[in-house]
């Protein structure tokens, strides 16, 4: 489906580049999504947060669980 009609930038691009890490600014910057009439900010936004790595609560129970966590 295209999001942004101004650039023709389809959800798959745009969740793409979220999974690869991109942040949003980063893809305004390379894609140009959301920077013409901006109608599409919100839909592209969202996307972006829905698609976006997030650090997972076993890696951070990990992290709390380390000999130096432990001894601390």
């Amino acid at each position: 489906m295209i999001v942004c009609i101004c650039r023709r930038i389809s959800d798959k691009t745009i969740a793409q580049c979220a999974r690869s890490g991109m942040g949003f600014d980063d893809i305004q910057l390379e894609l140009g999504v959301a920077t013409q009439c901006g109608q599409c900010e919100g839909c592209a936004r969202a996307l972006w947060s829905e698609c976006s790595p997030q650090q997972s609560v076993a890696h951070i129970s990990r992290d709390l669980t380390t000999p130096q966590a432990m001894t601390a």
